[in-house]
């Protein structure tokens, strides 16, 4: 009776999982266990509450009107459950089988994945990062599950998420190494006679630099527009043209390309490059430990 009792609440955390994940296969992953036996699961509490629970549909697995109606009695039921046991299902790095799937920019991609990928391979080889670009499909993706953390400048996300604060940002402007005017830091009026590069890409608090511009009346003179700061050191290793770009990405960009960073002539402010998730996914083990690990990486005195 007691491995019956135990099965059957292990049956509910995998039906809460797939309520708030939308997923088998990400159920599965954030309950350490094969997605097969996640699926045979499911099968025994449709059995069991002789109802589908979940249909698959465009947007994932959805849930039926009656996986509505108990939903929040049986999330309820298991924390008083955890709460009695006097803890939370934990998360081990060192021996966790789990994929996190984490939005962030192409400067995070730069900056931050070498250290984040270092740290794992050393500290919890069995945890996998997949990275995507984050879009202005990144909120709906974290409320569902589909990604676990967003990393970026994103100032409009609405209620329910929350936001935590890995670095403060700055910006440096960047010129060839043997740029024929630019070998010290420019003025103003000689960094404004330059050709410039523009990137486009959202979502990196480089609109700041454009807004300050226009506030200020000063116009560059924009030769290149470009979707990516991936290549835009190269760019700017072989030509003439100036960009301006964060500090922590500028640094990083100086050690592999021919070019130097400068600061800025021009009064340009702060921003706060954040982690952000949803709040349903708040108290999960894994999650947590993953917010910890990036706050003391990126935001650590190892990196100040």
């Amino acid at each position: 009776m007691k491995a019956m009792a135990k099965l059957d609440i292990d049956w509910l955390h995998v039906f809460v999982e797939i309520y708030k994940t939308q997923s088998v296969t990400r159920a599965a992953e954030r309950l350490g266990m094969a997605q097969a036996h996640a699926s045979v699961v499911l099968a025994k509490l449709r059995t069991h509450f002789n109802d589908q629970l979940f249909s698959r549909t465009s947007h994932g697995m959805e849930p039926t009107p009656f996986a509505r109606q108990i939903y929040a009695d049986v999330a309820e039921s298991l924390d008083k459950l955890a709460s009695l046991s006097g803890s939370r299902a934990g998360f081990d790095p060192a021996t966790a089988q789990r994929e996190f799937r984490i939005g962030m920019t192409d400067i995070s991609e730069i900056v931050a994945l070498p250290i984040l990928t270092n740290y794992l391979q050393r500290h919890a080889p069995g945890v996998t990062v997949e990275a995507e670009r984050t879009s202005p499909d990144s909120p709906r993706r974290l409320e569902a599950g589909e990604v676990d953390l967003a990393v970026g400048f994103m100032p409009h996300l609405e209620a329910g998420f929350y936001q935590q604060t890995l670095f403060e940002q700055n910006f440096v402007c960047l010129a060839a190494e043997h740029h024929p005017r630019v070998r010290s830091r420019p003025n103003k009026r000689a960094f404004l006679a330059e050709s410039h590069i523009v990137v486009t890409t959202s979502g990196t608090g480089h609109a700041i630099v454009d807004k300050v511009m226009a506030e200020h009346g000063y116009e560059r003179r924009v030769a290149l527009k470009v979707p990516s700061f991936l290549g835009v050191a190269r760019i700017v290793a072989q030509t003439e043209l100036l960009v301006i770009v964060p500090r922590r990405l500028g640094e990083a960009l100086a050690q592999q390309e021919r070019v130097r960073a400068y600061a800025p002539p021009l009064p340009l402010p702060t921003f706060a490059v954040k982690q952000h998730w949803h709040e349903r996914f708040h108290a999960d083990a894994g999650n947590a430990w993953l917010r910890r690990t990036l706050v003391d990486l990126l935001g650590g005195k190892a990196l100040r």
